[in-house]
């Protein structure tokens, strides 16, 4: 403190109440293929249902990851995803397909504050796949063409005009678009725009010069219905024509009342995102989103003072589409709204709507071993990115269906991070279908063999046979998702320390059977090989029969629960240590760290982490060197508890009348 000039009190405090910050143990991370989602960014996911409305379902391309994913969200509720990036390109309106990886890369590259892409037409799907090719996106813009209007185009002479009737002939078919809504006048009356409309809607289906192909339209359902005319037309009666999805909104885009006040005209637009083909709901013309009233000017506003600009509110709120380029006949979209009369008309008549189908977007599932190694990349940084399991799904991809490349990035990755634990399955040509149990144990062996010995993995014995309810069928399906779900699991109702094999803790869920269920003999051998043997034993489920790590050398972390018991006391401690930097290294710091490790890891004793330990910090491993070179030393020592692998037991039979002193031992 200050040196005081004058005689008084002066009040300080100093904080001693430090404690170890707890860490998280139980987060899983993967990179999978899939049929939506963002693209080369990290999402966090905490239920199977919300990897599926995230990514999609599962595919004949993509399961053995979907899978790995979905099992370990059985067991855990933390779960990081990444879509690596392929060959696969976002759906659009027009040119070339681009890849739009995610939100942050539309900003930065494609967004309307860098004055829209237009190599891609109007719009784009917003996840990159095949899933976008089923979007429409119709913008009705002034009150003619969302209706109700009177066409001047009337009824010809069409004597077959009749009840049941599915096509009707006009003057001028070029006065209508496929979608529009018609009302017909019948023998006493025609439809009004002021008051008395038949009440007998009709969608138009297909148009061909002058006969427009109709059908009958439910406005409760926004559904066609089978059967045409419901009564007979007359001849040159009048007909009323209203906006494909007029009955979604309670009235015209005209003028927003922000761009009125600004002395502007005309900006408003409705906007409807429709699933056309039905390949994203499973109905065709499904429609998905809808946006009233929003503006185009750039600087527009709701009453409520956010952003009415309808390229905003589409990045804001939509789940399907970006703009990506004005509309041509829309001279002034994007301009501001001080004095400006917005052009309002599509094409060259009044009526004219703005729907536009999405094509070109491809998905694809040949990802090479390359790039889920870079995908992986993703979960590299420990300082960023908090991972504790890391799975390898299938660890071989179909591009690249030899060798153990995507294995050893998984595994190299967790042992340069040293803070968390890569999961590894056998290839699925090691075990799926092949009939010789013995083929399938020399396999596997084989396969751990040519893996590298690291403390920081774990290595399961194959696939297990499992229900794809998305798909009605049945799947094998790699264990390493089960397997780290188990070690999640393992954290919430014990902790990290103990082993998550065996019938208390190692119990697979949602295994119908095992394409290797290895015997007594070839789970020694898969031992011998860092391998933990997953067993279904009859009557008492199927068990992950093993705890060791993929560490070839023997010491006390060749086993699941010591690799990580001391990654908790690493991650902990060293994240405590952190408040020691910028002191000085003093008694007074050595002792406050001291007195700050050593109740944590009493209570890690407590809780049967370790069996004894000892913190030594002070003048013998800090010495007036250490301290010159701006160094702050702390050993210590750790003496882990050990799972129980062995159970020996051996049964004594006696004489009667022998006491068992007599024998013990014996």
């Amino acid at each position: 403190m200050a040196f005081q000039v004058s005689p008084g009190v002066s009040v300080t405090e100093k904080d001693l109440t430090n404690v170890v910050p707890a860490v998280s143990t139980s987060s899983g991370g993967i990179v999978i293929t899939a049929e939506k989602g963002p693209v080369d960014e990290i999402t966090t996911i905490s239920s199977e249902k919300e990897l599926l409305d995230t990514f999609g379902k599962p595919t004949s391309d993509n399961f053995e990851q979907w899978f790995t994913a979905a099992n370990f969200l059985g067991y855990g509720n933390n779960l990081k995803v990444v879509r690596p990036i392929t060959g696969m390109v976002n759906a659009c309106v027009s040119g070339t397909a681009v890849l739009i990886k995610n939100t942050t890369d539309y900003l930065d590259n494609y967004s309307h504050a860098a004055s829209f892409a237009g190599t891609v037409g109007q719009w784009a799907a917003r996840e990159a796949g095949t899933l976008g090719n089923n979007l429409k996106v119709s913008v009705c813009t002034n009150s003619t063409a969302f209706g109700p209007h009177s066409q001047s185009g009337t009824l010809t002479n069409d004597a077959s005009a009749a009840i049941g009737d599915t096509t009707v002939t006009v003057d001028d078919g070029s006065l209508f678009q496929v979608g529009d809504i018609l009302e017909f006048g019948d023998a006493a009356a025609v439809p009004s725009t002021s008051g008395a409309p038949s009440g007998h809607y009709y969608k138009i289906t297909g148009i061909s010069t002058h006969v427009l192909t109709i059908a009958r339209f439910n406005t409760q359902t926004g559904k066609t219905e089978t059967g045409g005319l419901r009564h007979a037309l007359v001849d040159d009666c009048k007909v009323l024509r209203h906006w494909e999805y007029y009955f979604q909104f309670s009235s015209p885009p005209t003028t927003s009342d922000d761009v009125l006040a600004a002395g502007g005209s005309l900006d408003e637009m409705h906007i409807v995102v429709v699933d056309e083909d039905g390949g994203i709901t499973g109905t065709a013309g499904t429609i998905l989103e809808t946006f009233e009233g929003v503006s185009q000017a750039s600087d527009a506003k709701t009453s409520t003072g956010s952003s009415n600009y309808y390229a905003d509110v589409i990045y804001a709120q939509s789940k399907y589409v970006y703009v990506m380029d004005h509309d041509s006949t829309l001279a002034n979209a994007g301009s501001t709204k001080t004095g400006t009369t917005f052009d309002n008309t599509h094409g060259s008549n009044a009526f004219e709507v703005d729907s536009l189908s999405l094509t070109s977007g491809t998905d694809d599932f040949a990802i090479t071993n390359a790039e889920f190694a870079t995908g992986y990349e993703k979960f590299s940084d420990a300082d960023n990115v908090d991972i504790a399991l890391l799975m390898c799904g299938p660890s071989q991809t179909a591009a690249d269906a030899t060798g153990d490349t995507k294995a050893t990035a998984v595994m190299d990755i967790a042992t340069a991070r040293k803070d968390c634990v890569a999961f590894i399955s056998p290839a699925r040509a090691d075990v799926v279908d092949v009939a010789n149990a013995v083929t399938q144990t020399q396999n596997v062996v084989g396969f751990a063999d040519g893996l590298p010995s690291t403390s920081y993995a774990v290595i399961d014995s194959g696939y297990k046979y499992m229900y794809d309810k998305y798909n009605d069928v049945y799947r094998y399906v790699p264990l390493n998702g089960d397997i780290a779900g188990l070690c999640a699991r393992t954290d919430s109702v014990a902790d990290a320390w103990f082993s998550p094999g065996g019938f208390n803790r190692g119990q697979i869920r949602g295994a119908v059977k095992l394409a290797f269920n290895p015997n007594q003999t070839q789970r020694d051998e898969l031992y011998k090989s860092r391998v933990n043997p997953v067993v279904a034993f009859p009557g008492q489920g199927t068990v992950l029969f093993g705890d060791k790590t993929a560490q070839s050398k023997p010491s006390a972390f060749d086993r699941i629960n010591v690799r990580r018991l001391f990654i908790v006391l690493e991650k902990t401690v060293s994240t405590a240590a952190k408040f020691q930097l910028f002191e000085f290294n003093d008694e007074f710091s050595r002792a406050n760290f001291r007195n700050l490790v050593e109740p944590f890891l009493r209570d890690v004793q407590g809780r049967q982490g370790l069996t004894d330990f000892s913190v030594v910090c002070d003048d013998t491993n800090n010495t007036s060197d250490v301290i010159d070179r701006n160094e702050f030393r702390a050993d210590i020592f750790i003496k882990p508890n050990r799972s129980i692998n062995f159970i020996s037991l051996n049964f004594v039979a006696t004489r009667s009348g022998v006491a068992f002193t007599e024998v013990a031992g014996a």
